[in-house]
C-alpha cells in the first residue's frame, strides 16, 4: 500500500515555546520607547520595582531592577506620564509579556534635556568647564556662603554638617527661590552680591533632589555665567547623585548632595584636631630634638671653651713643654750614646792606622837607612878620596904647573886670558901676562925674534 508523506512538525513544550517567543521579542524589540501612564506600581523587598505602563486602550506589565534605579531623577508614583526605554521580553515562567526598563523618565523631560544638552555644549565649547579654571576651595575659610532656600530641606543639612564638623565658622546664607520664574535671576543676583560683598572665602550652591523641572533654575545660562564669573570658589550640590545640572559643570566643585557640599566646604573639626594634636606632637619631638641638639652643641662649645681657656693652654703648653724637653734629653742622650759609639768606631779603626807604630817602624827604618847611607857615604867619600888621589896624581903628572915647575911659563893676554903660543899673535909695546910656577907677571914686549 503506498502511503503519502507526512509532513512532520515540531512539537514544543511550554517552556520552549516561551524561551523562542522572548527571544524573538527581545532581538526584534531590542531597544524601544514606550509613553503611558504608570500604575500598579509594586515595590517588594528585592528593591525590583514591578508596575503597568497603559493607555486608554492597553497596558503592559512592566519591570525595572534595582541595577538600573540609581539614574532616576523623580520618584515613580501612579499615575504619572512617563516615556521609558526598554527592551520587549517574556517572562517564561507564567508566559507574560513584559518591557525590561533600562531608563525612565517625566513625559515632556525629552524637550528639557535637548535644551539642557544644546546648553552644555555650547557652554563646554566656549571652555566655561575646562579644569584649569577650577579655584581651589581653601582648607578652612574664614567664612562661610550659602545661597539656597532659606525654608529648604537642603539649608536645615547644610547648617547641621557645618555645624557638626566645624562649628566655630560663621556662615552668611543668602536666601534665593531654588525652582519656578524668579529662581534663576534671584540666584544670579545672590553670586553677584556675594562677589561685591567679598565677605565669604567659599559659597555653596544648593538645593534638595527634584524632578528636571524642579532642578531647572540651575540649568539657565544666566546662572552658568554668574558661577564662571565669580571670584570666590563654589561648591555646587544640587539634587541627588544621579542629578547633573548646567550648574555642577561650571561651579569649582560638584557635590552630590548639599550635606556633601557642606563637608568639602570646611574640614573636620575632629579630623583637625587630631592634626593639630599630631602636629604638636611632632612639634614637640622637634623641639626636644632641638633643644638636645643645643644642649651638646652648648656641652660642645662649654668644653672648647674649656680647652681655650688661658690656664688650660698654660697647663697643656707645660705639659707640652715637659714632653718635648724628655724628648729632647733623651733625643741628646741618644745623639751622645751614638756619637760615642761613633767615636769608638772611628777610634778603633783609628787604631788601625795608627802613625805612632808606623812611626816608630820609620824611625827604625830611617835609622837603619841612616846607618846604611852613612856606611854608604863613607865608604863612597873613601873610594871618591882614593880616585881623587889618583886622579890628583895622575893631573899633576899632566898638569901644566907641573910643566911650570921644571922652568916653563904660560904666556896670555892679560885682558882676555888667551894663550899666545906664537909670535906672531904679538906687536912690539904687547903688554903679556905670563904665569910661572909661583905666580904671575905682566910684561911688555920691546922685541920680537921670529925663528
Amino acid at each position: 500500500m503506498f502511503n503519502s508523506p507526512i509532513l512532520e512538525k515540531k512539537i514544543y513544550s511550554v517552556s520552549e515555546l516561551n524561551r523562542e517567543t522572548k527571544n524573538l521579542l527581545s532581538d526584534h524589540f531590542a531597544s524601544i520607547q514606550v509613553e503611558g501612564e504608570l500604575s500598579n506600581l509594586s515595590r517588594p523587598s528585592s528593591g525590583h520595582i514591578y508596575f503597568s505602563l497603559k493607555d486608554k486602550k492597553a497596558q503592559i506589565r512592566c519591570a525595572m531592577f534595582k541595577s538600573q534605579q540609581r539614574r532616576l531623577k523623580f520618584k515613580p508614583e501612579n499615575g504619572k506620564q512617563i516615556i521609558i526605554s526598554a527592551q520587549v521580553s517574556l517572562y517564561e515562567a507564567r508566559g507574560d509579556y513584559q518591557l525590561i526598563v533600562d531608563k525612565m523618565q517625566e513625559a515632556g523631560e525629552g524637550d528639557l534635556q535637548i535644551a539642557f544638552d544644546l546648553l552644555k555644549n555650547k557652554l563646554k565649547n566656549e571652555g566655561l568647564f575646562d579644569s584649569s579654571l577650577k579655584q581651589e576651595i581653601p582648607e578652612i575659610p574664614t567664612q562661610i556662603g550659602v545661597i539656597t532656600s532659606p525654608s529648604g530641606a537642603a539649608i536645615h543639612d547644610i547648617l547641621s554638617v557645618l555645624k557638626r564638623r566645624f562649628p566655630a565658622i560663621p556662615i552668611i546664607i543668602y536666601p534665593t527661590s531654588v525652582q519656578g520664574d524668579l529662581a534663576k535671576s534671584e540666584i544670579s543676583v545672590a553670586l553677584e552680591e556675594a562677589n561685591k560683598q567679598k565677605k565669604v572665602e567659599v559659597l555653596i550652591l544648593a538645593r534638595g533632589g527634584g524632578s528636571i523641572e524642579d532642578l531647572w533654575a540651575f540649568n539657565e545660562e544666566c546662572v552658568a555665567r554668574a558661577i564662571a564669573k565669580s571670584k570666590i570658589p563654589i561648591i555646587s550640590g544640587i539634587g541627588h547623585d544621579v542629578d547633573f545640572t548646567i550648574a555642577d559643570f561650571v561651579a569649582d566643585l560638584r557635590a552630590p548632595t548639599p550635606s556633601v557640599a557642606a563637608e568639602n566646604a570646611v574640614p573636620s573639626q575632629v579630623t583637625w584636631a587630631s592634626r593639630f594634636e599630631s602636629i604638636e606632637n611632632n612639634l614637640k619631638k622637634i623641639i626636644q630634638r632641638q633643644l638636645l641638639l643645643f644642649q651638646q652643641s652648648t656641652n660642645w662649645l662649654s668644653k672648647r671653651l674649656q680647652q681655650q681657656h688661658p690656664g688650660e693652654k698654660l697647663q697643656r703648653h707645660a705639659q707640652a713643654i715637659d714632653l718635648l724637653e724628655d724628648r729632647m734629653v733623651r733625643a741628646i742622650q741618644n745623639k751622645i750614646k751614638h756619637n760615642n759609639q761613633l767615636v769608638k768606631n772611628q777610634v778603633s779603626i783609628f787604631q788601625q792606622y795608627n802613625p805612632d807604630t808606623k812611626i816608630d817602624r820609620y824611625k827604625e827604618q830611617l835609622h837603619f837607612l841612616r846607618s846604611r847611607l852613612n856606611n854608604s857615604i863613607q865608604h863612597q867619600l873613601e873610594r871618591i878620596q882614593k880616585k881623587h888621589i889618583s886622579l890628583s896624581q895622575t893631573l899633576h903628572a899632566v898638569s901644566p904647573l907641573a910643566t911650570l915647575g921644571r922652568g916653563y911659563a904660560i904666556v896670555s893676554s892679560p885682558k882676555s886670558s888667551t894663550i899666545i903660543s906664537s909670535t906672531q899673535n904679538l906687536s912690539i909695546n904687547d903688554k903679556i901676562k905670563i904665569r910661572l910656577a909661583d905666580g904671575e907677571l905682566i910684561s911688555q914686549v920691546l922685541e920680537i925674534n921670529h925663528d
